[in-house]
């Protein structure tokens, strides 16, 4: 992504990006992390010998708490470090090394680095994983835990929600992983324009997304594309194409709100935003009353924030962010299903005092990989 904001933009939205894996094949696979040692940072080789943690995610924990300064001093070495304004961790909820170490590196960098907030981005399962790996769930529910203990805001993804059928398996991560991130490119940009043609009347920068990310968040990026046909000037003021271009931006904020990354009642967010992308021609008020009035009505709760970027060229795009979740559902069931498995566990080992709590103090019951 910071490659293509480059090369289609001109602007810079990462200082710096590093994979941090207990296998030396997975970090082999990159395609776009430099090949370094302080890009691709090994831990816990002499316990493992770089062959993974084999989904024991307290063991992933251990290895980074271990290992944690070899993400610090990389972190220390980038050139660009005063500039950055947040750290972003993604790691997957199901794996071992992943949901073990993205709360223990939050907790450390949160400690080296006091004065920036740090955000995690965790991927959930597909469905398949949570039908036949036990231990998946287990790892889901501890890493969900630990990471919302420590982190500025947990962002969630649901891998099943983006999955093709009839498409190979390559093909589908490669699809996944361009959503998951495709939500972040506006919204990263924005307030790293130096152009004034492109800078926006309300500018969305670095401060109001830190302002608006907290505890569970969903974020979705919906776009409705502009007809190459070109009408004549008096057709241009006609009411029609102005009604025209607001039911663009409607639908194009009605699919960012459908297309979140994970299935959420709108109405339990507390906080929110929306980013607007459209040629300049596209953008009025009407248009920016109507998206705010639209995002108000299923995010009732919220305080949203807003702003506009003139840079698309043939669509309106918007981004949503849905942050301070107070209920998000499917956390909970990751939750109750983890104490089951917990107490199928205890007994198949033979304790029988365990008494299955409700979900209520299901966050208590969870272990914390801190």
């Amino acid at each position: 992504m910071n490659k293509a904001t480059r090369l289609r933009r001109g602007v810079e939205v990462l200082t710096n990006a590093i994979a941090v894996n207990t296998d030396i094949a997975d970090l082999s696979g990159l395609s776009h992390i430099r090949s370094d040692y302080r890009h691709r940072i090994l831990i816990g080789s002499k316990k493992t010998g770089g062959h993974g943690v084999g989904k024991i995610n307290e063991l992933g924990a251990e290895l980074a708490r271990e290992d944690g300064d070899k993400v610090i001093e990389s972190i220390n070495e980038t050139p660009r470090l005063t500039e950055t304004d947040a750290f972003l961790i993604i790691a997957g909820a199901a794996g071992g090394t992943g949901s073990g170490a993205v709360a223990v590196l939050t907790q450390l960098i949160k400690e080296r680095y006091r004065d920036k907030p740090v955000y995690n981005l965790i991927a959930l399962p597909f469905r398949y994983e949570e039908m036949t790996e036990e231990r998946c769930i287990y790892n889901v529910g501890t890493c969900l835990k630990s990471a919302y203990l420590v982190a500025d805001a947990v962002i969630l993804v649901d891998n099943q929600r983006y999955i093709r059928r009839n498409i190979s398996i390559r093909g589908n991560l490669a699809k996944i992983n361009h959503q998951m991130v495709r939500p972040f490119y506006n919204l990263l940009c924005a307030g790293e324009e130096t152009d004034p043609k492109y800078i926006g009347a309300r500018v969305l920068d670095a401060g109001d997304i830190i302002e608006t990310l907290e505890g569970w968040t969903a974020i979705g990026y919906g776009e409705s594309r502009i007809p190459r046909v070109r009408l004549p000037v008096e057709d241009k003021l006609h009411f029609r194409d102005k009604v025209t271009k607001t039911q663009r931006g409607v639908q194009a904020i009605d699919d960012a709100v459908a297309q979140l990354s994970i299935k959420v009642n709108p109405r339990d967010a507390r906080k929110a935003l929306y980013l607007l992308t459209a040629p300049p021609e596209e953008m009025n008020m009407d248009l920016i009353n109507d998206l705010s009035a639209s995002l108000k009505n299923v995010a009732t709760e919220a305080i949203i924030r807003s702003g506009d970027y003139p840079r698309a060229k043939r669509a309106v795009e918007v981004t949503v962010v849905l942050s301070d979740l107070i209920n998000a559902r499917k956390v909970m069931e990751y939750f109750a299903r983890t104490i089951d498995y917990i107490s199928i566990t205890k007994r198949r080992r033979g304790v029988l005092d365990y008494e299955h709590k409700g979900i209520s103090e299901a966050f208590r019951d969870i272990p914390s990989l801190l």
